[in-house]
C-alpha cells in the first residue's frame, strides 16, 4: 500500500502561514506604534491590555497575551520609567506586582486606540466580504485545546 499524502510542503503548513501572515500584519502596525509613540511589541500589549482591564499583575498579562513573562516585565520596567505605568504591591501576595497605567499612560493609549482601530479597519478591509468568516475562524483557532 503507497502513501496517498501529498508531499509537505512548508508554504501549505497552516501553523506556517498563521506565524509569517501575524509577523506582517504585526510589523505594519508596530511601524505606527513606534514612529509615534517610541513603543515596541511588548510595551504595545502591555499597554493594550493595561487599558481594557485596568489594574493586573505580569502573570495575569502572561496568560492573556501570550507573551513571554520576562517580555512582560523588561517592557513594564520601561513603561514606568517613562511615567506611563505604575507597579504597586499586590495586596494579598507579596510576590506579585500590580500594574496600572497612569493618567499619561491612559492619554497614550487614548492617542493610541483609534490609529489601532483604523488599522483592524484596514485589515478587514483588505478581507472584504470574508472579513467577519476569517474573524470567527481565527477566534476558533485562538480556543485551541492544546494552550
Amino acid at each position: 500500500m503507497t502513501d496517498t499524502k501529498p508531499p509537505f510542503t512548508l508554504e501549505d503548513f497552516i501553523p506556517y502561514k498563521l506565524a509569517v501572515a501575524s509577523t506582517r500584519v504585526s510589523r505594519r502596525f508596530e511601524k505606527i506604534y513606534q514612529e509615534r509613540f517610541g513603543l515596541n511589541m511588548p510595551e504595545w500589549r502591555v499597554l493594550a491590555h493595561l487599558s481594557v482591564s485596568g489594574k493586573v499583575s505580569v502573570r495575569e498579562i502572561h496568560q492573556r497575551v501570550d507573551m513571554d513573562k520576562s517580555k512582560i516585565s523588561r517592557a513594564a520596567s520601561r513603561l514606568e520609567d517613562r511615567g506611563l505605568l505604575n507597579k504597586d504591591p499586590h495586596p494579598t501576595d507579596r510576590r506579585l506586582l500590580e500594574l496600572t497605567l497612569t493618567a499619561q499612560g491612559q492619554q497614550m493609549v487614548a492617542e493610541l486606540a483609534p490609529l489601532a482601530q483604523d488599522y483592524q479597519a484596514e485589515l478587514l478591509a483588505d478581507l472584504g466580504n470574508d472579513a467577519g468568516e476569517f474573524a470567527r475562524l481565527l477566534t476558533g483557532l485562538g480556543r485551541s485545546k492544546n494552550t
